[in-house]
Protein backbone atom coordinates (compact mmCIF):
# COMPACT_ATOMS: atom_id res chain seq x y z
CA UNK A 1 0.00 0.00 0.00
CA UNK A 2 2.63 2.51 -0.87
CA UNK A 3 0.44 5.11 -2.53
CA UNK A 4 -2.15 5.01 1.11
CA UNK A 5 1.36 5.32 3.05
CA UNK A 6 2.59 8.55 0.81
CA UNK A 7 -1.32 9.94 1.27
CA UNK A 8 -1.45 9.67 5.00
CA UNK A 9 1.78 11.17 5.37
CA UNK A 10 1.23 14.02 3.22
CA UNK A 11 -2.56 14.86 4.57
CA UNK A 12 -0.96 14.80 8.42
CA UNK A 13 1.73 17.32 7.01
CA UNK A 14 -0.63 19.47 6.00
CA UNK A 15 -2.65 19.06 8.68
CA UNK A 16 0.36 19.98 11.22
CA UNK A 17 0.70 23.46 9.41
CA UNK A 18 -2.80 24.37 10.26
CA UNK A 19 -2.93 26.51 13.32
CA UNK A 20 -5.07 25.06 16.54
CA UNK A 21 -7.56 26.97 17.99
CA UNK A 22 -6.70 28.68 21.33
CA UNK A 23 -9.77 30.03 23.11
CA UNK A 24 -10.63 26.98 24.93
CA UNK A 25 -13.23 28.83 26.50
CA UNK A 26 -15.09 29.62 23.00
CA UNK A 27 -14.23 25.99 22.13
CA UNK A 28 -16.11 24.56 25.36
CA UNK A 29 -18.94 27.21 24.95
CA UNK A 30 -19.63 26.39 21.24
CA UNK A 31 -19.98 22.35 22.14
CA UNK A 32 -23.08 23.71 25.39
CA UNK A 33 -24.51 25.22 23.33
CA UNK A 34 -24.83 22.67 20.11
CA UNK A 35 -25.38 20.07 23.28
CA UNK A 36 -28.33 21.79 24.65
CA UNK A 37 -29.84 23.38 21.17
CA UNK A 38 -30.30 19.11 19.58
CA UNK A 39 -31.77 18.18 23.17
CA UNK A 40 -34.46 21.21 23.79
CA UNK A 41 -37.09 18.94 22.88
CA UNK A 42 -36.25 15.50 24.52
CA UNK A 43 -37.75 14.87 28.27
CA UNK A 44 -34.72 16.32 29.60
CA UNK A 45 -34.08 18.83 28.31
CA UNK A 46 -37.90 20.13 29.12
CA UNK A 47 -37.61 19.21 32.77
CA UNK A 48 -34.30 21.56 32.96
CA UNK A 49 -35.57 24.24 30.93
CA UNK A 50 -32.76 23.96 28.11
CA UNK A 51 -34.70 26.82 25.87
CA UNK A 52 -34.70 29.04 28.94
CA UNK A 53 -30.43 28.16 29.78
CA UNK A 54 -30.11 29.06 25.76
CA UNK A 55 -31.48 32.39 25.98
CA UNK A 56 -29.67 33.26 29.45
CA UNK A 57 -26.63 35.63 29.34
CA UNK A 58 -24.40 33.38 31.25
CA UNK A 59 -24.94 29.69 29.41
CA UNK A 60 -22.34 27.96 31.40
CA UNK A 61 -23.48 29.47 34.95
CA UNK A 62 -27.23 29.18 34.15
CA UNK A 63 -26.38 25.29 32.87
CA UNK A 64 -24.94 24.43 36.28
CA UNK A 65 -27.35 26.91 38.47
CA UNK A 66 -30.86 24.62 36.69
CA UNK A 67 -29.10 21.13 36.19
CA UNK A 68 -28.05 18.71 39.18
CA UNK A 69 -24.83 17.26 38.87
CA UNK A 70 -25.48 13.27 38.16
CA UNK A 71 -23.13 9.60 38.67
CA UNK A 72 -24.24 6.84 37.01
CA UNK A 73 -27.08 5.52 39.13
CA UNK A 74 -28.76 8.59 40.08
CA UNK A 75 -29.14 8.96 36.08
CA UNK A 76 -29.72 5.90 35.59
CA UNK A 77 -32.92 5.40 38.16
CA UNK A 78 -33.90 8.88 37.03
CA UNK A 79 -33.34 8.62 33.24
CA UNK A 80 -31.23 6.18 31.28
CA UNK A 81 -33.62 3.17 32.47
CA UNK A 82 -36.48 4.38 29.70
CA UNK A 83 -33.73 4.69 27.49
CA UNK A 84 -33.06 0.76 28.29
CA UNK A 85 -36.44 0.11 27.51
CA UNK A 86 -37.08 1.64 24.35
CA UNK A 87 -38.27 5.16 24.87
CA UNK A 88 -37.50 8.00 22.66
CA UNK A 89 -36.14 11.22 23.52
CA UNK A 90 -35.41 10.72 26.95
CA UNK A 91 -31.84 12.05 27.17
CA UNK A 92 -30.73 12.40 22.94
CA UNK A 93 -33.35 12.77 20.49
CA UNK A 94 -34.69 9.32 18.74
CA UNK A 95 -34.41 5.99 20.07
CA UNK A 96 -31.18 4.79 22.00
CA UNK A 97 -29.63 1.53 19.81
CA UNK A 98 -26.38 0.81 21.53
CA UNK A 99 -25.41 0.58 24.87
CA UNK A 100 -21.86 0.09 26.02
CA UNK A 101 -21.17 -2.24 29.29
CA UNK A 102 -18.84 -1.06 31.61
CA UNK A 103 -15.58 -3.12 32.40
CA UNK A 104 -16.71 -3.39 36.29
CA UNK A 105 -14.39 -2.36 37.54
CA UNK A 106 -16.92 -0.58 40.17
CA UNK A 107 -18.70 -2.99 42.60
CA UNK A 108 -22.02 -2.43 40.53
CA UNK A 109 -23.07 -4.74 37.92
CA UNK A 110 -22.27 -4.28 34.39
CA UNK A 111 -23.19 -0.16 33.83
CA UNK A 112 -25.52 0.24 30.44
CA UNK A 113 -23.95 3.47 29.03
CA UNK A 114 -25.79 4.90 25.98
CA UNK A 115 -23.75 5.30 22.73
CA UNK A 116 -25.18 7.27 19.48
CA UNK A 117 -24.14 7.89 16.23
CA UNK A 118 -22.99 11.15 17.19
CA UNK A 119 -20.57 9.55 19.91
CA UNK A 120 -19.78 6.84 17.13
CA UNK A 121 -18.63 10.16 15.14
CA UNK A 122 -16.88 11.62 17.84
CA UNK A 123 -14.79 8.81 18.65
CA UNK A 124 -13.79 8.94 14.73
CA UNK A 125 -12.98 12.22 14.94
CA UNK A 126 -10.85 11.70 18.00
CA UNK A 127 -8.94 8.38 15.99
CA UNK A 128 -8.26 10.46 13.06
CA UNK A 129 -7.14 13.48 15.39
CA UNK A 130 -4.63 11.03 17.29
CA UNK A 131 -3.18 9.39 14.21
CA UNK A 132 -2.62 13.42 12.49
CA UNK A 133 -0.71 14.27 15.62
CA UNK A 134 1.68 11.07 14.73
CA UNK A 135 3.38 14.24 12.86
CA UNK A 136 5.53 15.07 15.71
CA UNK A 137 7.24 11.58 15.45
CA UNK A 138 8.23 12.04 11.48
CA UNK A 139 7.17 8.59 10.83
CA UNK A 140 8.37 7.30 7.64
CA UNK A 141 5.71 6.67 4.86
CA UNK A 142 6.25 3.20 4.81
CA UNK A 143 5.49 3.08 8.76
CA UNK A 144 1.72 4.55 7.59
CA UNK A 145 2.05 1.55 4.62
CA UNK A 146 1.98 -1.02 7.65
CA UNK A 147 -1.23 -2.66 9.62
CA UNK A 148 -2.70 -1.49 12.59
CA UNK A 149 -4.55 -4.35 14.88
CA UNK A 150 -7.30 -3.78 17.35
CA UNK A 151 -7.19 -5.99 20.35
CA UNK A 152 -10.70 -5.16 21.73
CA UNK A 153 -13.88 -6.36 22.79
CA UNK A 154 -16.45 -8.79 20.54
CA UNK A 155 -18.36 -7.34 17.34
CA UNK A 156 -20.77 -9.94 18.45
CA UNK A 157 -23.29 -7.77 19.82
CA UNK A 158 -25.86 -8.99 22.42
CA UNK A 159 -29.20 -8.33 21.49
CA UNK A 160 -32.44 -8.29 23.06
CA UNK A 161 -35.04 -7.29 20.90
CA UNK A 162 -34.76 -3.76 21.55
CA UNK A 163 -31.08 -2.68 21.66
CA UNK A 164 -27.68 -4.16 21.13
CA UNK A 165 -25.07 -4.07 24.51
CA UNK A 166 -21.47 -4.87 24.58
CA UNK A 167 -18.26 -3.75 24.66
CA UNK A 168 -17.41 -0.06 23.23
CA UNK A 169 -14.48 -1.34 21.12
CA UNK A 170 -16.95 -4.00 19.67
CA UNK A 171 -19.42 -1.52 18.93
CA UNK A 172 -17.42 1.15 17.62
CA UNK A 173 -15.22 -1.09 15.42
CA UNK A 174 -17.41 -1.53 12.50
CA UNK A 175 -17.65 2.13 12.15
CA UNK A 176 -14.39 3.40 11.34
CA UNK A 177 -14.17 4.95 7.99
CA UNK A 178 -13.23 2.52 5.02
CA UNK A 179 -9.89 3.39 3.73
CA UNK A 180 -9.29 3.02 7.43
CA UNK A 181 -9.77 -0.67 7.39
CA UNK A 182 -8.38 -1.33 4.79
CA UNK A 183 -5.30 -1.71 6.96
CA UNK A 184 -6.69 -2.75 10.22
CA UNK A 185 -6.81 -5.80 11.53
CA UNK A 186 -8.11 -8.30 12.92
CA UNK A 187 -10.43 -9.03 10.50
CA UNK A 188 -14.10 -9.30 11.21
CA UNK A 189 -13.87 -12.90 11.89
CA UNK A 190 -11.46 -12.88 14.67
CA UNK A 191 -12.88 -9.33 15.60
CA UNK A 192 -16.63 -11.20 16.34
CA UNK A 193 -15.21 -13.75 18.86
CA UNK A 194 -16.82 -13.66 22.20
CA UNK A 195 -14.39 -15.84 23.48
CA UNK A 196 -11.07 -14.02 25.23
CA UNK A 197 -8.85 -17.26 24.43
CA UNK A 198 -10.35 -18.19 21.21
CA UNK A 199 -9.73 -14.95 20.03
CA UNK A 200 -6.30 -15.16 21.56
CA UNK A 201 -5.21 -18.15 20.18
CA UNK A 202 -6.68 -16.63 16.20
CA UNK A 203 -5.13 -13.91 16.88
CA UNK A 204 -1.53 -16.13 17.50
CA UNK A 205 -2.07 -18.29 14.43
CA UNK A 206 -2.41 -15.06 12.08
CA UNK A 207 0.00 -13.39 13.57
CA UNK A 208 2.90 -14.58 10.92
CA UNK A 209 0.83 -13.11 7.84
CA UNK A 210 0.37 -10.07 9.23
CA UNK A 211 2.69 -6.85 9.04
CA UNK A 212 1.58 -5.09 12.50
CA UNK A 213 2.81 -1.61 12.64
CA UNK A 214 0.74 -0.09 15.17
CA UNK A 215 -1.08 -1.98 17.98
CA UNK A 216 -4.36 -0.97 20.08
CA UNK A 217 -5.63 -2.06 23.60
CA UNK A 218 -5.28 -2.68 27.33
CA UNK A 219 -2.13 -3.26 28.01
CA UNK A 220 -2.16 -6.67 30.47
CA UNK A 221 -4.09 -8.46 26.93
CA UNK A 222 -1.88 -6.81 25.00
CA UNK A 223 1.13 -8.22 27.32
CA UNK A 224 -0.16 -11.44 26.95
CA UNK A 225 -0.65 -11.69 23.16
CA UNK A 226 3.02 -10.92 23.13
CA UNK A 227 3.96 -13.60 25.27
CA UNK A 228 1.93 -16.50 23.45
CA UNK A 229 2.89 -15.02 19.99
CA UNK A 230 6.96 -15.49 21.30
CA UNK A 231 5.94 -19.01 22.89
CA UNK A 232 4.54 -20.52 19.82
CA UNK A 233 6.51 -19.42 17.28
CA UNK A 234 10.01 -20.54 19.60
CA UNK A 235 11.26 -16.91 18.77
CA UNK A 236 12.93 -14.30 21.40
CA UNK A 237 10.86 -11.05 20.76
CA UNK A 238 8.08 -9.96 19.26
CA UNK A 239 10.30 -7.63 16.39
CA UNK A 240 11.09 -11.67 14.95
CA UNK A 241 7.09 -11.79 14.13
CA UNK A 242 6.53 -8.51 13.52
CA UNK A 243 9.65 -6.34 12.46
CA UNK A 244 7.65 -3.05 12.14
CA UNK A 245 5.96 -2.52 15.26
CA UNK A 246 6.67 0.89 16.25
CA UNK A 247 3.59 2.50 18.19
CA UNK A 248 1.61 0.83 20.60
CA UNK A 249 -1.56 2.72 21.46
CA UNK A 250 -3.07 2.01 25.16
CA UNK A 251 -5.67 3.32 27.13
CA UNK A 252 -7.96 1.57 29.85
CA UNK A 253 -5.63 1.51 32.62
CA UNK A 254 -1.55 3.26 33.42
CA UNK A 255 0.92 1.14 31.18
CA UNK A 256 3.71 1.71 33.31
CA UNK A 257 2.93 -1.71 35.72
CA UNK A 258 3.20 -3.49 32.47
CA UNK A 259 5.98 -1.28 30.72
CA UNK A 260 9.26 -3.44 31.71
CA UNK A 261 7.39 -6.63 30.90
CA UNK A 262 6.26 -5.64 27.47
CA UNK A 263 10.02 -3.93 26.53
CA UNK A 264 11.11 -7.56 27.81
CA UNK A 265 9.60 -9.04 25.01
CA UNK A 266 10.56 -6.48 22.39
CA UNK A 267 14.21 -6.06 20.35
CA UNK A 268 13.33 -2.32 19.61
CA UNK A 269 11.41 0.55 21.90
CA UNK A 270 8.07 1.31 21.20
CA UNK A 271 6.42 4.11 21.13
CA UNK A 272 3.94 4.29 24.13
CA UNK A 273 1.19 6.65 23.62
CA UNK A 274 -1.60 7.09 26.07
CA UNK A 275 -5.60 7.36 25.39
CA UNK A 276 -8.26 8.30 27.17
CA UNK A 277 -11.25 6.09 26.20
CA UNK A 278 -14.17 5.62 28.43
CA UNK A 279 -17.50 4.05 27.38
CA UNK A 280 -19.10 7.79 27.92
CA UNK A 281 -16.47 8.59 24.70
CA UNK A 282 -13.15 9.58 23.40
CA UNK A 283 -12.12 11.90 26.16
CA UNK A 284 -8.26 12.54 25.54
CA UNK A 285 -5.25 11.50 23.20
CA UNK A 286 -1.54 11.58 23.85
CA UNK A 287 -0.19 13.80 20.55
CA UNK A 288 3.53 14.11 21.29
CA UNK A 289 5.98 12.61 22.84
CA UNK A 290 6.36 13.38 26.65
CA UNK A 291 7.54 11.13 29.86
CA UNK A 292 4.43 11.88 31.99
CA UNK A 293 2.40 10.40 29.06
CA UNK A 294 -0.22 13.55 29.45
CA UNK A 295 -2.73 13.75 27.27
CA UNK A 296 -4.87 16.81 25.16
CA UNK A 297 -8.03 17.22 26.43
CA UNK A 298 -10.48 17.22 23.23
CA UNK A 299 -12.52 20.17 24.31
CA UNK A 300 -13.56 20.93 20.27
CA UNK A 301 -15.71 17.71 20.48
CA UNK A 302 -18.96 16.91 21.42
CA UNK A 303 -18.26 17.29 24.81
CA UNK A 304 -18.40 19.49 27.48
CA UNK A 305 -16.14 19.28 30.86
CA UNK A 306 -16.52 20.60 34.20
CA UNK A 307 -13.78 20.19 37.49
CA UNK A 308 -14.56 19.72 40.86
CA UNK A 309 -12.03 19.53 42.93
CA UNK A 310 -11.04 15.99 44.78
CA UNK A 311 -11.27 17.46 48.41
CA UNK A 312 -12.84 16.43 51.20
CA UNK A 313 -14.78 19.53 51.02
CA UNK A 314 -16.67 18.08 47.98
CA UNK A 315 -16.27 14.59 48.45
CA UNK A 316 -16.83 11.63 51.32
CA UNK A 317 -14.47 9.48 52.49
CA UNK A 318 -16.26 6.31 50.15
CA UNK A 319 -15.42 9.22 47.21
CA UNK A 320 -19.20 9.88 46.78
CA UNK A 321 -19.69 13.38 45.55
CA UNK A 322 -21.32 15.91 48.07
CA UNK A 323 -24.52 17.54 47.55
CA UNK A 324 -23.17 21.34 47.88
CA UNK A 325 -19.93 20.70 45.56
CA UNK A 326 -19.35 23.20 43.41
CA UNK A 327 -17.29 22.52 39.59
CA UNK A 328 -15.30 25.20 37.67
CA UNK A 329 -14.83 26.06 33.80
CA UNK A 330 -11.60 25.13 32.38
CA UNK A 331 -10.20 28.07 32.42
CA UNK A 332 -10.14 28.35 36.59
CA UNK A 333 -8.05 25.10 36.55
CA UNK A 334 -4.79 25.12 38.30
CA UNK A 335 -1.86 22.70 37.56
CA UNK A 336 -1.37 19.39 39.64
CA UNK A 337 -4.28 19.35 41.63
CA UNK A 338 -6.36 16.31 41.64
CA UNK A 339 -10.05 16.90 40.19
CA UNK A 340 -13.11 14.77 39.12
CA UNK A 341 -14.26 14.81 35.82
CA UNK A 342 -17.59 16.45 34.77
CA UNK A 343 -18.66 15.97 31.19
CA UNK A 344 -21.64 16.45 29.35
CA UNK A 345 -21.62 14.36 25.95
CA UNK A 346 -23.68 13.53 22.88
CA UNK A 347 -25.36 10.58 23.88
CA UNK A 348 -27.47 12.23 26.83
CA UNK A 349 -25.09 11.70 29.80
CA UNK A 350 -25.28 15.79 31.39
CA UNK A 351 -23.38 17.32 34.46
CA UNK A 352 -22.49 13.41 34.74
CA UNK A 353 -19.41 12.26 37.02
CA UNK A 354 -17.54 9.86 34.95
CA UNK A 355 -15.61 8.28 38.11
CA UNK A 356 -11.91 9.20 36.93
CA UNK A 357 -9.95 11.70 38.58
CA UNK A 358 -7.22 13.78 36.72
CA UNK A 359 -4.62 16.18 37.19
CA UNK A 360 -2.99 19.23 34.37
CA UNK A 361 0.29 18.97 32.86
CA UNK A 362 0.21 21.92 31.07
CA UNK A 363 -2.49 24.61 31.04
CA UNK A 364 -1.44 26.30 27.61
CA UNK A 365 -2.09 22.84 25.75
CA UNK A 366 -5.24 21.16 27.97
CA UNK A 367 -3.29 17.95 28.42
CA UNK A 368 -4.04 15.92 31.66
CA UNK A 369 -2.76 12.79 33.32
CA UNK A 370 -5.51 10.08 34.79
CA UNK A 371 -4.38 9.94 38.59
CA UNK A 372 -7.20 7.28 39.82
CA UNK A 373 -10.92 6.62 40.15
CA UNK A 374 -13.23 8.97 43.05
CA UNK A 375 -13.70 5.20 44.55
CA UNK A 376 -10.23 3.94 43.97
CA UNK A 377 -8.27 6.66 46.06
CA UNK A 378 -7.96 5.09 49.19
CA UNK A 379 -7.77 7.64 52.58
CA UNK A 380 -9.37 5.67 55.39
CA UNK A 381 -7.66 8.86 57.75
CA UNK A 382 -6.21 11.02 55.32
CA UNK A 383 -3.84 9.19 53.54
CA UNK A 384 -5.33 10.68 50.08
CA UNK A 385 -3.30 8.09 48.04
CA UNK A 386 -4.24 8.14 44.60
CA UNK A 387 -3.25 5.28 41.94
CA UNK A 388 -1.02 7.18 40.27
CA UNK A 389 0.84 7.11 43.41
CA UNK A 390 0.50 3.38 43.87
CA UNK A 391 1.93 3.05 40.23
CA UNK A 392 4.81 5.00 41.36
CA UNK A 393 6.00 3.34 44.16
CA UNK A 394 5.23 -0.16 43.16
CA UNK A 395 7.07 0.68 40.04
CA UNK A 396 10.11 2.29 41.93
CA UNK A 397 10.02 -0.85 44.54
CA UNK A 398 10.03 -3.33 41.50
CA UNK A 399 12.94 -2.10 39.85
CA UNK A 400 15.24 -1.59 43.01
CA UNK A 401 14.92 -5.22 43.65
CA UNK A 402 14.78 -6.20 39.91
CA UNK A 403 11.44 -7.40 39.60
CA UNK A 404 8.20 -7.45 37.10
CA UNK A 405 5.23 -6.34 38.78
CA UNK A 406 2.59 -6.16 36.51
CA UNK A 407 -0.56 -6.33 38.91
CA UNK A 408 -1.28 -5.09 42.49
CA UNK A 409 -4.09 -3.95 44.55
CA UNK A 410 -4.14 -2.57 47.94
CA UNK A 411 -7.14 -2.88 50.93
CA UNK A 412 -7.72 -0.50 53.28
CA UNK A 413 -8.98 -2.35 57.24
CA UNK A 414 -8.90 -1.29 60.88
CA UNK A 415 -6.43 -2.10 62.82
CA UNK A 416 -5.70 -2.27 66.75
CA UNK A 417 -8.44 0.53 66.72
CA UNK A 418 -6.43 2.52 63.89
CA UNK A 419 -5.96 1.76 60.21
CA UNK A 420 -4.08 -0.31 57.77
CA UNK A 421 -3.49 -1.00 54.64
CA UNK A 422 -2.62 -4.83 52.91
CA UNK A 423 -1.15 -4.86 49.29
CA UNK A 424 -1.42 -8.37 47.01
CA UNK A 425 0.78 -7.49 44.50
CA UNK A 426 2.02 -9.86 41.68
CA UNK A 427 6.11 -10.56 41.18
CA UNK A 428 7.54 -12.89 38.94
CA UNK A 429 9.85 -14.46 41.19
CA UNK A 430 10.67 -15.06 44.95
CA UNK A 431 11.64 -12.07 46.80
CA UNK A 432 11.75 -11.14 50.83
CA UNK A 433 8.77 -9.58 51.71
CA UNK A 434 9.78 -7.10 54.74
CA UNK A 435 12.13 -5.54 51.68
CA UNK A 436 9.39 -5.44 49.39
CA UNK A 437 6.85 -3.46 52.48
CA UNK A 438 9.51 -1.06 53.24
CA UNK A 439 10.97 -0.02 50.19
CA UNK A 440 6.99 0.40 49.43
CA UNK A 441 6.34 2.28 52.34
CA UNK A 442 9.09 4.28 52.27
CA UNK A 443 8.43 5.16 48.53
CA UNK A 444 5.00 6.14 49.49
CA UNK A 445 6.07 8.34 52.17
CA UNK A 446 7.70 10.56 49.83
CA UNK A 447 5.56 10.64 47.24
CA UNK A 448 2.61 11.80 49.18
CA UNK A 449 2.90 14.10 52.35
CA UNK A 450 -0.25 12.52 53.69
CA UNK A 451 0.56 9.43 53.50
CA UNK A 452 4.11 10.23 55.81
CA UNK A 453 1.98 12.26 57.73
CA UNK A 454 -0.76 9.13 58.73
CA UNK A 455 2.02 7.07 58.91
CA UNK A 456 3.27 8.46 61.90
CA UNK A 457 -0.65 8.82 63.95
CA UNK A 458 -3.81 6.77 62.18
CA UNK A 459 -2.35 4.33 59.60
CA UNK A 460 -0.35 2.56 61.54
CA UNK A 461 0.81 -1.07 59.52
CA UNK A 462 1.15 -2.03 56.21
CA UNK A 463 0.85 -5.23 54.88
CA UNK A 464 1.81 -7.25 52.24
CA UNK A 465 1.06 -10.43 50.25
CA UNK A 466 3.31 -11.45 47.47
CA UNK A 467 1.65 -13.75 45.03
CA UNK A 468 2.08 -15.03 41.62
CA UNK A 469 1.34 -12.68 38.83
CA UNK A 470 -1.30 -15.17 37.26
CA UNK A 471 -3.14 -15.06 40.12
CA UNK A 472 -5.18 -11.54 39.42
CA UNK A 473 -5.35 -13.02 35.65
CA UNK A 474 -6.59 -16.30 37.13
CA UNK A 475 -9.43 -14.22 39.06
CA UNK A 476 -10.48 -11.85 36.29
CA UNK A 477 -11.20 -15.31 34.38
CA UNK A 478 -13.16 -16.95 37.68
CA UNK A 479 -15.51 -13.46 36.62
CA UNK A 480 -15.64 -13.95 32.72
CA UNK A 481 -13.72 -10.79 32.32
CA UNK A 482 -10.47 -11.46 30.03
CA UNK A 483 -9.79 -9.66 27.29
CA UNK A 484 -11.64 -6.59 25.80
CA UNK A 485 -11.79 -3.82 28.27
CA UNK A 486 -11.70 -5.36 31.22
CA UNK A 487 -9.13 -4.74 34.03
CA UNK A 488 -8.04 -5.28 37.54
CA UNK A 489 -9.33 -2.70 40.33
CA UNK A 490 -6.49 -1.10 42.29
CA UNK A 491 -8.64 -0.77 45.49
CA UNK A 492 -10.58 -3.21 46.68
CA UNK A 493 -13.49 -2.48 48.88
CA UNK A 494 -17.19 -4.54 49.17
CA UNK A 495 -18.25 -6.58 46.96
CA UNK A 496 -15.30 -7.21 45.17
CA UNK A 497 -13.19 -7.43 48.60
CA UNK A 498 -15.33 -10.45 49.60
CA UNK A 499 -14.96 -12.09 46.12
CA UNK A 500 -10.95 -11.89 45.73
CA UNK A 501 -10.51 -12.89 49.67
CA UNK A 502 -12.88 -16.21 49.09
CA UNK A 503 -11.24 -17.20 45.69
CA UNK A 504 -7.61 -16.98 47.48
CA UNK A 505 -8.69 -19.55 50.05
CA UNK A 506 -10.95 -21.17 47.79
CA UNK A 507 -7.84 -21.92 45.02
CA UNK A 508 -5.38 -22.21 47.95
CA UNK A 509 -3.14 -19.66 46.92
CA UNK A 510 -0.08 -19.25 48.72
CA UNK A 511 2.11 -16.74 49.25
CA UNK A 512 5.54 -16.47 47.43
CA UNK A 513 7.69 -14.21 49.48
CA UNK A 514 10.29 -14.86 52.38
Amino acid sequence: MPILGSIIKNAISIRGRIPARKNVLKQQLKQLNKLLVKNQNTAFGKQYNFIDILLSDNLIEEFKNRVPIFDYQSIFDAWWYKSLQGEKDVCWPGKINYFALSSGTSEAASKHIPVTKEMIKAIQKGTLKQILSTKHFNFSKEQYETEVLFVGGSTNLNYNGTYFSGDLSGITTGTQPRWFQSFTLPGPEIRSQQSWEKKLQDLVLNAKNWNVGFICGVPAWIQMLFERIIHHYKVNHIHDIWPNLAVFVHGGVSVQPYKKSIDSLCSKPLIYLDTYMASEGFIAYQERPNEKQAMKLMTDNSMFFEFVQFNEENFDTDGNIKPNAKTINITDVKLNIDYALVISNCAGAWRYLIGDTIKFTDLKRCEIIITGRTKHFLSLCGEHLSVDNMNKAINLTANDLKLIVNEFCVVGKPNKGLFSHHWYVGVNKETNKENFKQLLDDYLKKLNDDYATERKHALNDVFVSLLPNDVFIDFLASKNKLGGQSKFPRVLKGKQLNEWEAFLQNNNIREIGT
